[in-house]
């Protein structure tokens, strides 16, 4: 599917590329694909070799593997504004993982040929991607401080933390709208979906949270943040 976008100005207002000369995003839009990707749709298997790094410009991305048994785990769920594949695309490594889009997405792929040229060209470029990277590292470790040291119970109290918009003034009520199925969040947690759902209901009975489809009401953002 074609797509008629500005791709030099899509790049610019990306964190990862702001700061950048027109030149240099020139080059990187002509080595950029723009394409638009139904929901469910396989962008890459487990396997496959890694032609560059991808920006999702709206939409998500899951990164998962499936174990020998079949079960999947999902590594991680990519946001609009966010990229994936830097570090396989520098290690020159086939992906550890297979990407799926969760929603109808449009995203950039970005080949790694002119990325690794611009990189010797600009130092300010190296150091966000580090950046980048060092960020995605400092996540990985959280989860695994996560999984290891909190309870289930714990993992989606933090989780619905970070996910509530900000309370209007003066109310401390908010809505958490999930972004994907329940059993993609509980695999994200590290929980099975059974785990996950008996959760949200001693939550619920606790008054915690009145849940409602993908919609999770809290009524008092302290009292969920107080609760153990």
């Amino acid at each position: 599917m074609e797509l008629n976008l500005n791709i030099e100005a899509l790049l610019s207002r990306l964190p990862l590329f702001s700061g950048l000369e027109p030149g240099e995003l020139a080059r990187l839009s002509q080595a950029s694909k723009l394409f638009a990707a139904a929901k469910g749709e396989v962008l890459f298997n487990k396997g496959d070799a890694c032609p560059g790094m991808h920006l999702v410009l709206y939409g998500q991305v899951k990164l998962a593997f499936t174990s020998p048994q079949g079960n999947e785990k999902v590594v991680e769920i990519i946001r609009p504004g966010q990229s994936f594949g830097e570090a396989v695309m520098f290690m020159e490594r086939p992906y550890p993982v297979f990407a799926q889009t969760l929603a109808d997405s449009q995203l950039l792929l970005i080949s790694k040929t002119v990325i690794f040229s611009e990189l010797e060209r600009d130092q300010g470029l190296c150091r966000k991607m580090i950046a980048s990277l060092s960020s995605r590292l400092h996540h990985l470790i959280a989860d695994v401080e996560s999984y290891s040291l909190h309870s289930g119970k714990q993992r989606i109290i933090g989780y619905l933390l970070r996910e509530a918009p900000e309370p209007q003034e003066g109310c401390n009520s908010v809505v958490v709208s999930l972004p994907t199925s329940k059993g993609t969040i509980a695999s994200r947690l590290n929980l099975t979906q059974e785990h996950f759902s008996r959760i949200l209901h001693e939550l619920s009975d606790a008054g915690l949270i009145r849940v409602d489809g993908r919609q999770i009401h809290i009524p008092d953002l302290e009292q969920l943040l107080r609760f153990d």
